[in-house]
């Protein structure tokens, strides 16, 4: 199975340079559609909800303190053609959009709202964003 960072590699060269929000959006994003589209996962690392939005721990502890990152340390020859097709619709959509839109998305829908419950708008969460709750509320829109 390919990892987060093979995706991040990938998403960084269809679309270049951006800031670490927007990647962190743009991964999210594709494994929830993924999960829909597909049936499965993308990568196994996990996805928390954070007061700025879902975050992969895996991702941010390599890009932490950088504002933009256009490069990543991974394969994305590791992605198999459809998983560089449900990406590639996600950045047909989501790619345009900046990163405080794509935060704030996130921020009103379900999966993210559910892990944040009981906490504080910026009350730091580490709690996880299922797979299951990913699923289900994106094959409902």
């Amino acid at each position: 199975m390919a990892t987060v960072h093979d995706v991040a590699a990938y998403i960084l060269r269809q679309q270049g340079a951006m800031t670490a929000m927007k990647l962190q959006k743009l991964v999210y994003y594709s494994q929830a559609w993924s999960l829909v589209w597909d049936d499965r996962p993308l990568f196994t690392e996990k996805i928390e909800a954070w007061a700025n939005g879902p975050v992969v721990p895996a991702l941010y502890y390599v890009h932490r303190g950088q504002f933009e990152v256009s490069q990543w340390k991974g394969d994305p020859s590791a992605l198999s053609p459809v998983q560089k097709q449900t990406i590639d619709a996600v950045l047909r959509y989501y790619g345009t959009k900046g990163s405080q839109w794509l935060s704030d998305l996130t921020h009103r829908e379900d999966p993210w709202l559910q892990a944040r419950q009981g906490l504080a708008p910026l009350e730091r969460g580490s709690c996880e964003i299922s797979h299951a709750s990913m699923a289900e509320y994106y094959s409902s829109l």
